[in-house]
């Protein structure tokens, strides 16, 4: 090549852009493992760093809001596993990484091992909707599966007791993360089917990644709950956190509050449930009553007109005995009847709202001396500023003036004099000095 032949010389700005052309072209999309380094996030959003191994580094660039969607916080030395395309910019000339998708390496790994096991059981059936069981309406007794020391079990407790405080809960508990964790999961679970106490189970934990919740997606425990004798509810993570015991249980809550939430009804609901009972089952026995005393009254009037007098007291004794037990065993449905509302109106009083509401009391009356404080406050503030502005004032004032031994001359129309021409010989004026005033009288200019 002839240097001398200007239509063969490049630009810069033009060799970066076949330089870029040709990377872009060769790399649409690769996969890159490395770890973070030179880490930085200016204001703008878009997060820069380097991907290196122990022999070498690439720039990287992530542009908001691909940035904002990570799942976690990049840092100095993490290893990750990203996905980009190679390009290079031209104003500097530099070869760079962006990206559209970073995930912590390991997660990765997880993340792939979830995808294969989800494919192999669900081609076994294991999540097919029609073999999971349903959940019973009223459950008497529930099993929680979960970590004693989590956010998890105080949830759940919490939804209950405040929903339907009459439900039996037994917590068993396990440990939710770690490498034994699963194992002893599905042991519970089996130990829990096995003792024919409760209406349903419940496999709780709290959000976290899919490394934290890695004890749930193990196959063992999958498989454990699809071959369970009793319902599970699966309550895992957040909502959108799942795992492979989402997918095997016969329910799937997104979180263990919810869970809690859909397997007891509201106390309120069954309050007044039970009161359409009470008044369907007193309609009832009335009408009852009111036709098998109409019937007496037939039978009464075929016998008399038959009179078998012997025939008739029996029937008459029969009826006697037969409305005598009716009336006890309607009188007997009622005490249970009563009883039993009795005791939901002492379960819902137990758990009435009053203490709450003396609690919010005390805290409105520690508030209400706020607003004084404030108002105090306030005042000090204007108060000094309205000294300030006396202090101003005083400085601009012409009293203050006359009162450092000046006088002001004014005419008896109260006009200024103001200069020698203001004043011509007979004028009658006022001197004013700090303590009064002087009558003035002009001899001569």
């Amino acid at each position: 090549m002839n240097p001398n032949d200007a239509s063969h010389v490049l630009t810069p700005s033009q060799l970066n852009t076949l330089a870029r052309d040709l990377l872009e072209g060769a790399f649409p999309l690769v996969w890159v493992e490395g770890e973070l380094g030179n880490l930085s996030r200016p204001s703008s959003g878009h997060l820069y760093f380097t991907l290196k191994d122990a022999r070498a580094q690439v720039r990287c660039a992530m542009f908001k809001p691909k940035s904002t969607w990570l799942k976690f916080v990049p840092r100095e030395g993490l290893r990750v596993l990203a996905r980009g395309r190679l390009t290079l910019y031209e104003a500097r000339g530099d070869y760079q990484l962006v990206l559209d998708h970073m995930e912590e390496a390991g997660e990765g790994a997880l993340r792939r091992a979830f995808e294969e096991l989800k494919a192999k059981l669900a081609a076994e059936g294991l999540f097919d909707a029609d073999r999971k069981r349903p959940l019973p309406p009223f459950a008497r007794r529930i099993a929680v599966i979960t970590s004693p020391s989590g956010a998890a079990v105080r949830d759940v407790l919490s939804v209950l007791a405040r929903r339907f405080p009459l439900v039996e809960v037994d917590l068993l508990p396990v440990p939710v993360q770690g490498d034994s964790a699963a194992a002893q999961i599905v042991a519970m679970l089996q130990r829990a089917a096995a003792a024919d106490r409760y209406d349903v189970i419940v496999i709780a934990r709290g959000g976290g990644s899919l490394e934290d919740l890695w004890a749930f997606n193990d196959e063992r425990l999958a498989r454990a709950i699809a071959a369970s004798t009793v319902p599970v509810v699966s309550a895992v993570g957040h909502e959108t956190d799942f795992s492979l015991a989402d997918f095997a249980a016969d329910l799937r809550a997104p979180t263990p509050s919810v869970a809690a939430e859909l397997l007891v009804p509201s106390r309120d609901d069954i309050a007044r449930r039970l009161q359409a009972l009470d008044r369907r089952l007193r309609n009832l026995q009335a009408q009852r009553l009111r036709q098998a005393m109409q019937r007496a009254d037939r039978l009464a009037l075929r016998l008399n007109a038959m009179r078998p007098q012997a025939r008739l007291d029996g029937l008459r004794r029969r009826q006697a005995e037969a409305l005598r037990r009716l009336s006890s065993a309607w009188q007997r449905q009622l005490e249970r009847e009563r009883a039993r509302l009795r005791h939901a109106d002492a379960v819902l009083r137990a758990t009435h709202p009053q203490r709450r509401i003396a609690r919010l009391r005390e805290r409105l009356a520690a508030l209400s001396s706020r607003p004084q404080a404030a108002i105090a406050r306030r005042l000090g503030n204007d108060a000094l500023h309205l000294r300030g502005l006396v202090r101003s004032l005083e400085a601009v004032s012409p009293l203050a003036t006359v009162a450092r031994g000046y006088a002001i001359v004014q005419h008896d129309d109260g006009r200024i004099v103001r200069s020698v021409l203001d004043a011509v010989p007979g004028d009658r004026l006022q001197a004013r000095f700090a303590d009064g005033s002087l009558p003035v009288r002009v001899e001569k200019p």
